[in-house]
């Protein structure tokens, strides 16, 4: 999840990263050709060697411009942010399934989330850790499903499946590195207990599901975004982040994942972290998730009047927001006169006993 990586027009997370931190180390401008250049060979579409290459011009350019500092920099970044191979976790798939065959069940996973994630959904990290059997259990499930019975599922079972996959090897992932260590330039840009710390976690960092390997961002943009019309989607995956929306404590079912995704969308949109009204400053704030996600909501919810003054996007994302406000606050958004700021995203762990808890 999520920043950056949204689609193949955006610049890779890890340059803008990158980027942030050279700009506190005063070397900024040695790295925005490497952004410029992915972006430009991803419009083209280069190869994923032809993207690589560019990055690597970032180490190039700073041993030329910048001498034994810009050398250890170049190192550094190179090693945080683009020297992660593509890792495959077989340590999960070493037993089989438990479901009797041709089954699948979320029992294992409605379990964990009933045991380690609280009212506030905020997650038991450290517990979870020491007794992961049945997370486990569930991972294999997502690997073992036929792909056929999959297709004899309607659009929200499937929409529902791929949600609870993501949410549950997002919490693979933070186990599995669980506690989290941060990076010497990571930790610059952002806080030490973040999923950001862990180097490729949504590129390069494999599982299986019905039976072949993919990504957390395959998951995300290749078929969530890419196979279904349901922008409530990002209301509903967890990046383990306390900016993201709520992981629910039972997972999403077919029957009732409207009523689930509408649940989710008053939740998020509840969070003065993630929504408010600034009626005397003329403001109206919103999750950076609507920023950079905007564009999914313009086909279902972009509306035929009122949001004045906004672009396509923002006006989409209003209109859906105001389905899930108060009905004084639906009326302020659809005829008021304000403008819209978007908030910084909290990258903090969602883990239970924290400071930033809810």
């Amino acid at each position: 999840m999520r920043l950056g990586s949204h689609s193949s027009e955006r610049t890779h997370p890890d340059i803008v990263t990158a980027l942030d931190i050279a700009g506190r180390c005063r070397i900024a401008p040695l790295l925005h050709g490497a952004r410029d250049g992915e972006h430009y060979a991803k419009r083209q579409g280069q190869t994923k060697e032809a993207v690589m290459a560019l990055r690597k011009t970032i180490v190039l350019t700073a041993i030329g411009a910048a001498g034994l500092v810009g050398i250890l920099i170049a190192v550094l970044a190179y090693r945080e942010f683009f020297g992660v191979p593509m890792q495959f976790s077989a340590h999960l798939y070493a037993t089989a399934p438990t479901s009797a065959k041709g089954t699948f069940s979320y029992d294992d996973y409605a379990a964990v989330l009933k045991e380690y994630v609280d009212d506030r959904d905020m997650v038991d990290y450290a517990a979870l850790k020491e007794n992961r059997r049945r997370l486990d259990q569930f991972a294999r499930a997502l690997a073992s499903v036929n792909p056929k019975t999959y297709e004899g599922w309607d659009a929200p079972a499937k929409i529902a499946f791929w949600i609870n996959a993501y949410n549950a090897l997002t919490l693979e992932a933070i186990i599995d590195h669980y506690p989290i260590q941060a990076g010497t330039l990571r930790s610059l840009a952002f806080p030490k207990n973040s999923i950001r710390q862990i180097p490729g976690v949504w590129d390069k960092l494999q599982f299986l599901v019905m039976g072949k390997k993919m990504t957390l961002e395959h998951i995300e943009h290749q078929v969530l975004r890419k196979e279904f019309d349901e922008p409530r989607i990002h209301v509903a995956l967890v990046c383990a982040a306390m900016g993201c929306p709520p992981l629910r404590n039972e997972p999403y079912v077919g029957p009732r994942l409207t009523k689930q995704l509408d649940d989710q969308a008053r939740k998020f949109l509840s969070d003065p972290a993630k929504f408010r009204i600034d009626r005397n400053g003329g403001k109206v704030y919103l999750s950076s998730i609507f920023e950079w996600f905007g564009g999914d909501f313009v086909a279902k919810y972009k509306p035929e009047s009122g949001y004045a003054g906004h672009s396509d996007a923002q006006r989409a994302v209003l209109h859906f927001a105001s389905g899930h406000l108060p009905p004084a606050d639906a009326k302020y958004l659809r005829d008021g006169r304000y403008s819209v700021a978007y908030l910084d995203y909290d990258w903090s762990l969602n883990e239970q006993g924290t400071a930033a808890g809810r």
